[in-house]
């Protein structure tokens, strides 16, 4: 093992790694570039034929995994959401209720209103539902995999309900 290092070191070259027993598995040599490293990798893929993985599209798509990116989208969403209405209400000349009269004075249907209330109040409400749902992962509870659907379906059923009841107020 010391004679093979001692010779990638006069070649000028780099041991990746070791496997099992300290026995080089990959030698990089120290003239490469990483665009060469990653074509070799490349090529050697290709010709191995395996699926990357993990990848969305070997995967059977089920209600909790849809839930889980829906989660992270409604959180990014409201955090932009409230940064920029922070940021509109600092910058912005006039108080809130000026702009309250400005929307009014569209005359907009209350079929209009009501649909862009029902989408704002859609992720606060899910995402609500779906962190109450977390904490009591959190505390040990609903595990099971008929419980983790059955919860499921309730965390969208109070969605819907609590997001059309916020939209008529």
């Amino acid at each position: 093992m010391a004679a093979l290092a001692l010779r990638c070191v006069a070649r000028r070259c780099l041991l990746a790694r070791f496997g099992p027993g300290l026995s080089v598995r990959h030698v990089v040599p120290m003239g490469t570039t990483a665009k060469e490293e990653m074509a070799r990798f490349w090529e050697k893929n290709t010709k191995s034929n395996r699926p990357l993985s993990p990848h969305v599209t070997i995967y059977k798509w089920s209600l909790p995994m849809v839930m889980s990116i829906t989660h992270r989208g409604t959180g990014v969403a409201l955090s932009i959401g409230v940064s920029l209405f922070g940021v509109a209400a600092l910058l912005l000349p006039e108080q809130f209720p000026h702009y309250l009269a400005l929307v009014k004075s569209l005359s907009l249907g209350p079929a209009l209103i009501y649909s862009a209330k029902f989408a704002l109040a859609f992720p606060f409400s899910y995402h609500t539902w779906n962190g109450i749902r977390h904490l009591a992962w959190d505390l040990g509870k609903g595990f099971k995999i008929t419980q983790v659907e059955q919860s499921g379906v309730l965390v969208l059923i109070l969605t819907l309900l609590s997001s059309a009841g916020l939209a008529a107020m």
